[in-house]
């Protein structure tokens, strides 16, 4: 009966020898592997390195220094040692227990196949960097985390990693699966932007929801203020519950201020805020204080509430998906959607994807003469800046185009980039802005009452008024999330902050 372990298993086994002799040792065992069947290949990965300069002479360095992996039977590597004692010597694992037998450290195939396929694609690129991972998780110096990304396609499909800037490139931070059991190498990949990806929501500290925070905290008291029936006085109301929290920063002083001067709802509706929106309304008085006028100068004028917020104002009853609320000049229907995002949680090192209750704010308007309804959506400062951008610069934004690029290469070869633009990384922006079929359309000073506002709207008739309110607000959505998932079009998702208070 053939010897098993000399005919059948072959594995792939670690062989550390002294820095430096790694050449030797595959010569030594190219040459076995020459003389038997039961050694089949020899991997030292010297080849994925990083540079190492010196005397002016670029040289390469081996990414596991003294470490050779070798894919035999197990009798066949033993013979080979027992041949050449001094040369190297067979890892093992660690015994777990007492009395327990060792054993030769064997890395799994699949394991072994994917560390080979990245090494044989990304290894004259990448870098092997000496800080943890988790350093990399924020920006000390722009005072904000660092954004998160996966990879589409090729060869790093699935890699996850932080989108982080040496000097003047942005590269990915990203792990790579070490041979030891639980270890892993920081390496970055230059040049992002030569990958397909897209952003995964920062779970612990997410850059569009620290944008949010003031806007959050204006948009509670603003919504409670609304739903209590304060009409035009909203905004009055807003600014004297601001200037007494600058004061005396205490929501339950506030409340019983309040209800001293009859203002029941209002402080019983305080008094039902979230511990989180709380939180939210303090600092935001705080923010206020170090920074007076802060508040004017941002909420200077209120029509309809941004297009999603994650509280809704008036209360939505149980089993309901929607409810209505009457301003002076339109009705407002607010509308209850869920926003599933993937997201990472840097700390724990894990991902997933996670629904979030939002509240789509849609204005309505009635033309009476013309027997239609226009149903419109608040975009205001970012369909403003898109309004702004005018000529060639529009029609890059919007259609896209090519530029020759510098690779930086010594033959100075150049190559075609695709620019930034709706066209390549928000389609349904993009759609929307450029087909006349559309039945969603970006309207610049869309007149509400005395106020004129940049909005997403539809127009229909009242028996398409429910299905109008469902297209508009999925087109919204889908722009939302084309916005936020890219790497790309960093300004508009600076705006994107006005439309969506990301929570």
């Amino acid at each position: 009966m053939p010897n098993k372990l000399n005919r059948v298993d072959f594995r792939w086994y670690i062989v550390r020898t002294r820095p430096h002799q790694e050449s030797k040792l595959v010569e030594l065992l190219e040459q076995q592997k020459a003389k038997t069947k039961n050694i089949l290949e020899v991997y030292a990965p010297t080849h994925t390195t990083v540079n190492v300069h010196s005397n002016g002479t670029d040289k390469q360095a081996p990414l596991f220094a003294g470490v050779v992996f070798v894919l035999a039977t197990q009798k066949s590597l033993m013979d080979f040692m027992r041949e050449h004692p001094q040369d190297g010597d067979v890892q093992y694992e660690r015994r777990k227990e007492a009395g327990e037998r060792t054993r030769m450290r064997v890395i799994p195939e699949n394991q072994m196949r994917a560390f080979r396929d990245y090494n044989e694609n990304y290894a004259d690129k990448v870098v092997v960097l000496e800080r943890p991972y988790t350093d990399y998780a924020f920006n000390a110096k722009a005072g904000e985390p660092n954004e998160i990304v996966r990879v589409i396609d090729g060869p790093l499909a699935g890699c996850e990693g932080y989108i982080c800037r040496f000097r003047r490139e942005r590269r990915l931070v990203f792990q790579v699966r070490g041979f030891e059991p639980g270890s892993y190498l920081t390496v970055s990949y230059p040049n992002v932007w030569d990958l397909h990806v897209v952003r995964l929501h920062n779970a612990e500290n997410d850059r569009l929801s620290v944008g949010t925070e003031k806007g959050r905290a204006a948009d509670v008291l603003i919504g409670i203020l609304q739903a209590c029936g304060y009409g035009e006085r909203t905004l009055a109301m807003f600014y004297d519950i601001m200037a007494y929290l600058v004061v005396k920063p205490s929501l339950a002083a506030l409340g019983k201020e309040l209800y001293k001067k009859g203002e029941v709802s209002l402080s019983m509706r305080l008094g039902q805020m979230r511990r989180n929106e709380a939180e939210l309304v303090i600092n935001f008085a705080r923010y206020e204080r170090d920074n007076p006028g802060y508040v004017k100068r941002n909420w200077g004028k209120l029509t309809l509430r941004p297009f999603l917020t994650p509280t809704s104002g008036v209360e939505i009853g149980d089993g309901m998906t929607m409810a209505e609320l009457k301003h002076k000049d339109f009705v407002e229907t607010i509308r209850k959607v869920d926003i599933a995002e993937e997201f990472y949680y840097p700390a724990k090192e894990k991902n997933g994807s996670v629904t979030t209750v939002y509240f789509a704010h849609i204005g309505i308007l009635q033309d009476v003469e013309k027997d239609e309804y226009m149903l419109f959506t608040n975009w205001d400062e970012f369909l403003q800046e898109y309004f702004l951008t005018g000529g060639k610069a529009n029609e890059k934004l919007v259609g896209g185009t090519t530029q020759a690029t510098c690779t930086g290469t010594a033959d100075d070869e150049k190559k075609e980039k695709l620019i930034e633009s709706f066209r390549n990384y928000a389609p349904t922006l993009y759609n929307v802005l450029t087909d006349v079929a559309s039945a969603v359309k970006a309207v610049q000073g869309f007149q509400v009452g005395t106020e004129a506002l940049n909005v997403f709207a539809v127009t229909t008739k009242a028996d398409g008024l429910e299905k109008a309110k469902v297209e508009l607000v999925n087109t919204c959505i889908r722009i939302c999330k084309e916005i936020n998932t890219t790497t790309h079009l960093a300004i508009w998702r600076r705006y994107l902050r006005t439309v969506w208070l990301h929570e």
